[in-house]
């Protein structure tokens, strides 16, 4: 996608939200920068806080000059869904979770566990399985990377350092350790 300066924001949307676009303008203090520029062509959907845009609808709205992408922040935290401006467009971590998985809206991760079983433990994981940390962040599980089930390999949206759907390799004890929890949707199919 390339997109235009008309999709770069800083400051508050004409919806009276404030939005932060993950463009290399942004450099909040103690934040990762963004990656995205504008005039030149970019890889990934952007971050953004409460997005649940399909890589189609994504297109339409950058053609329509809206901001791409809306960085997470601890205000937008405490309002939850009051701080998703619709100015903006991108997908975030539970919007990504919930394309996978063909739900008809965003789930946020505070939702997602009624979705889904728990699962015993991290080597009952299979492809499309979530980690979950109730109300921070979400991950689909893809597959292990050694056979000792030390490290794995996950989607997610906004996982730092980036601000966009991508693919990171993680230590399962790290995830572990931070509160992820393991859960299948109950509409999973083979």
């Amino acid at each position: 996608w390339t997109p235009s300066s008309r999709n770069v924001l800083h400051g508050l949307a004409p919806d009276g939200i404030r939005v932060d676009t993950p463009d290399v303008s942004y450099r909040a203090p103690g934040a990762f920068p963004g990656y995205w520029v504008a005039g030149r062509e970019n890889v990934g959907v952007p971050y953004q806080w409460g997005g649940f845009a399909t890589p189609e609808e994504f297109d339409r709205d950058i053609a329509a000059g809206l901001a791409a992408g809306d960085v997470y922040t601890s205000t937008k935290r405490a309002l939850l869904d009051d701080a998703v401006s619709r100015c903006a467009t991108g997908i975030d971590c539970s919007g990504f979770i919930s394309r996978c998985w063909g739900l008809p809206r965003s789930f946020s991760t505070r939702e997602l566990g009624a979705l889904c079983e728990a699962l015993p433990s991290y080597d009952d994981l299979r492809p499309g399985d979530a980690l979950n940390v109730h109300n921070s962040h979400v991950l689909l599980f893809s597959h292990w990377l050694d056979a000792d089930r030390t490290r794995l390999a996950a989607y997610e949206t906004g996982g730092p350092p980036d601000w966009k759907v991508i693919r990171h390799t993680h230590r399962a004890e790290s995830l572990r350790t931070k509160g992820y929890r393991p859960l299948r949707y109950r509409g999973m199919r083979e």
